[in-house]
């Protein structure tokens, strides 16, 4: 995420005190013009120029263990690039007995020894960044064992062909400060450390030293247990992690002649958690206090809308860092600057993406859309009204400017389409704020991401395990949906003709798009708000089954005006929506004929034996809520409704040519 938010702009709010009195975030807020994440993308590029660097067969010979907990305890100064010390992994071998250990490390480190079970390695083998260490003896099937590699040497940086840099060490001169910092997302962490860089294989538990210079301080994952004096002016930095399980890129360091400024967050129901934030100096204390102090909002309001913090019973905080953006290392994440939205991006990312880390880099939507839509939720819950409006216009349109492109990553090689601002990012959110329109229900929605938060808690998932989650709420199949946003390509125009002729109003949509060769077709739910003369409003949701979709709809009042997805709920395009005094439809949908159901009631399907033509149908319960949809022919003239709790219940078949029937039904 760390190049997300070079760009998002903030709202410049009042004062902590203000935010305590009252909930809306003002003048920070108010501009939008800092791009959250394109800062957040720059950041991810700038370690990640290469790519992936292991062999196919290497990474097979990782994923013969399991590994459980790492210890890094390394030298390290806020002006240098060089590393020194060492590196404990412990781990589980898996099915095979383990005659070698492998492992990642940039090639230009020295590795003095490594040491297996207490016995040091008989040989090793390099190849570029693989690295294989023979064992003087065998690790059984199923057994724990401890490997310690002791290394030195410096991280490559950007001169080296082909390379950025996982550990860089730059002057601030803004404030006269000099850091060293970590990146390592997605493929760099072995540029400072010895690791295994396999998404699914999340440590347990991460304990983080750094000896350093005693002015330094060193920010890390976790706790800070101790800081240890040492000989020749020098102190020792302990981190411990034990929240959750945390993948190999989230593992940080940042080490700076800091100032440590402390706030804390008071979510409903929780702990009161510390915000530890390491800025450069008091001079940027004094700059940046006043958005600092958003932090716990920000927080008390994710955790109010999806789950407690995940790692409550640890920190949050910042690390100060001259990144131009922000990269979200679990518990602490390094920042350049504390733009509110910015901040709210890498907070929400806690949660997506440190939590719950995608399985594949194919995913990284799962990241990058929900955490720029915890910017979204930032605005909604916080800004001026509108705000939350304006962000997903400007979303809407960065991504309209090109057709191309789906969420899924093809190609997990390419860190300029993993970190695609456009894709990535900004669609990943409009899919998102998608499926919130389609469960119609914010209950249902929030309740979606408490439930795939919960079910996959420092774990990873796909976008499927997404999927299922949220056909769980929503009662039907989504794969249509996942097929059109996901898989799919481009975007929906609708252009629209109406009339009105006395009390029926009539409305023919016709849907065109954008990539039509891969995605020909959008079934998507859509609103019209129809404007009377009287200046009064009326909004109808109807569902685009089809590329050309009519509905009659009985009318009080006479119709000035139609807009087609006044609140921007659906990505689509620039469409038309114009008067047509030749356009009359069957008024069949202003008086729905009645229809034969059976059996009725009835216990798994429902037979349609009356239906002649394709329609769309949709069950109802008492309250009008729409809990189940699907498109009928005569060919499969049938509704499965175990998905419906015991009940009545009212089916509408609507046709293309807008006329409708109704049914009752009882669900025993």
């Amino acid at each position: 995420m760390f190049r997300f938010y070079c760009l998002v702009a903030v709202l410049l709010l009042t004062t902590a005190g203000l935010w305590a009195q009252t909930p809306t975030i003002r003048p920070a807020f108010a501009d939008l013009t800092h791009d959250a994440a394109a800062s957040c993308a720059k950041g991810h590029r700038q370690a990640a120029q290469r790519g992936p660097t292991t062999t196919v067969r290497h990474r097979q010979k990782m994923d013969r263990y399991d590994v459980t907990y790492y210890k890094l305890d390394l030298a390290l100064e806020n002006n240098s690039r060089d590393v020194s010390g060492n590196v404990r992994l412990l781990a589980r071998n898996l099915a095979q007995p383990l005659d070698s250990v492998a492992f990642e490390l940039y090639p230009t480190f020295t590795i003095d020894s490594v040491v297996v079970n207490g016995r040091r390695s008989p040989g090793l083998r390099r190849a570029g960044s693989d690295v294989t260490a023979r064992l003087p003896q065998v690790v059984p099937a199923n057994t724990l064992f401890s490997a310690v590699i002791y290394y030195r040497g410096t991280a490559p940086n950007g001169s080296s062909p082909g390379s950025e840099n996982a550990l860089s060490t730059q002057l601030v001169s803004e404030f006269g400060v000099n850091v060293t910092w970590s990146i390592s997302q997605p493929f760099a962490a072995h540029e400072w450390w010895p690791c295994k860089q396999v998404l699914t294989d999340k440590a347990d538990s991460l304990d983080v030293w750094v000896t350093t210079s005693s002015a330094n301080k060193v920010g890390s994952n976790g706790v800070l247990t101790r800081v240890t004096p040492l000989p020749n002016g020098k102190s020792r930095y302990e981190w411990k992690h034990r929240a959750k399980p945390i993948a190999y890129y989230l593992v940080s360091v940042a080490v700076a002649p800091y100032v440590e400024y402390v706030n804390y967050a008071h979510p409903a129901g929780g702990p009161q958690i510390p915000i530890v934030n390491y800025v450069y100096n008091q001079a940027a204390l004094e700059s940046y206090r006043e958005q600092l102090d958003y932090t716990p909002l920000l927080l008390e309001n994710f955790s109010s809308l999806v789950n407690l913090y995940p790692f409550a019973s640890e920190k949050y905080g910042h690390s100060m860092a001259p990144i131009g953006g922000g990269m979200e290392h679990q518990t602490m994440t390094t920042q350049g600057n504390f733009n509110v939205l910015l901040t709210a991006h890498e907070l929400f990312h806690q949660w997506f993406g440190d939590n719950v880390t995608c399985a594949s880099w194919e995913d990284i939507w799962l990241h990058e859309g929900f955490a720029s839509y915890g910017e979204y939720l930032s605005l909604q819950r916080f800004a001026p009204a509108g705000t939350d409006r304006d962000w997903m216009d400007q979303a809407h349109q960065l991504v309209l400017q090109n057709p191309g492109g789906s969420l899924w990553v093809a190609d997990t090689t390419d860190d300029e389409r993993i970190f695609s601002i456009r894709l990535s990012y900004r669609k990943g959110a409009a899919v998102v704020h998608m499926l919130r329109y389609l469960l119609n229900d914010d209950t249902k929605f929030f309740r979606a991401l408490r439930t795939y938060q919960s079910t996959y808690s420092g774990r990873t998932a796909r976008t499927q395990d997404l999927q299922r989650i949220f056909e769980a709420e929503a009662g039907r199949s989504l794969q249509y949906f996942f097929d059109q946003w996901y898989r799919g390509e481009g975007y929906p125009t609708f252009d629209v003709r109406w009339n009105q002729v006395g009390p029926n109003f009539y409305l023919r949509s016709t849907e065109t798009t954008s990539m039509p060769t891969v995605t020909p077709f959008f079934d998507t739910d859509v609103d019209y708000t129809l404007r009377f003369t009287d200046g009064t409003e009326q909004t109808l949701r109807r569902r685009q089954s089809q590329p050309v979709s009519s509905f009659t709809v009985p009318v009080s009042k006479a119709v000035a005006s139609v807009t087609v997805d006044g609140q921007q709920w659906i990505l689509n395009g620039p469409g038309t929506s114009v008067r047509d005094n030749t356009l009359v439809l069957s008024t069949a949908t202003a008086n729905p004929a009645r229809f034969t159901v059976y059996p009725n009631p009835c216990r798994e399907i429902l037979h349609l034996p009356d239906l002649t033509s394709r329609a769309s149908a949709e069950v109802s319960d008492a309250t009008g809520r729409v809990l189940l949809r699907q498109v009928v022919d005569p060919l499969n003239a049938r509704i499965d409704t175990r998905t419906l709790a015991p009940g009545l219940y009212h089916l509408r078949l609507t046709t293309a040519s807008g006329a409708a029937s109704l049914a009752r039904f009882v669900r025993e």
